[in-house]
């Protein structure tokens, strides 16, 4: 699901380029669980930086290599309006972030699904740019405790259902069916192309 929004956010220059090349990216996960308490918080950056090294204006092409001497060349559709600013030595940013926190849900508490998103570009005459995000958030019912495999039974309101496991330090049978859990999500993803 994540590398499927994540192919469908970026602008079709960047596709070109991955779908093309093999391209080391680097990524930091961090996660923040409390023993016993089920749930807990998730997030990932995944991040790309490359300098330009060539541009061919006719063409709207760029050359690139990355940290790792990795070299790669994107071509920039119509949609990239600010083009004429990219200069040779020019850094180009790529990340993506994905953030899920995952908690039961209070006695009595009336969580429901939602979700937006937001768009931004940078504005005419400066360095190309683009950043979305999307926040969302999902209620489940347990509809089942496997105790002896340690796994949880999750129903989502559009009637879906999907297993997950449990970690070992978090107590199943104190758990029950039809307790709601609240997972909360954000994605971010942005592409900039800075001054070095």
């Amino acid at each position: 699901m994540k590398s499927l929004r994540l192919i469908l956010l970026l602008p079709v220059a960047i596709i070109a380029a991955v779908s093309c090349t093999t391209i080391t990216t680097e990524t930091d996960t961090q996660t923040n669980i409390k023993q016993g308490v089920p749930g807990g918080e998730f997030v990932e950056t995944t991040r790309l930086d490359a300098t330009v090294t060539t541009i061919d204006t006719a063409k709207r092409k760029v050359s690139l290599v990355t940290r790792k001497g990795e070299k790669f060349t994107i071509t920039a559709g119509p949609e990239v309006e600010n083009f004429d600013q990219i200069r040779i030595g020019d850094q180009l940013k790529v990340a993506y972030t994905e953030e899920i926190t995952v908690r039961m849900a209070k006695p009595g508490e009336k969580a429901e699904d939602r979700g937006e998103a937001e768009f931004d570009i940078s504005p005419r005459g400066s360095k190309p740019g683009v950043m979305t995000s999307e926040t969302y958030q999902a209620v489940a019912t347990v509809s089942a405790i496997d105790l002896k495999k340690r796994k949880a039974t999750l129903q989502f309101q559009d009637g879906t259902t999907k297993k997950f496991d449990v970690r070992k330090d978090v107590d199943l049978t104190r758990r029950k069916v039809g307790e709601k859990v609240v997972i909360r999500g954000k994605e971010t993803f942005s592409i900039k192309v800075e001054k070095p």
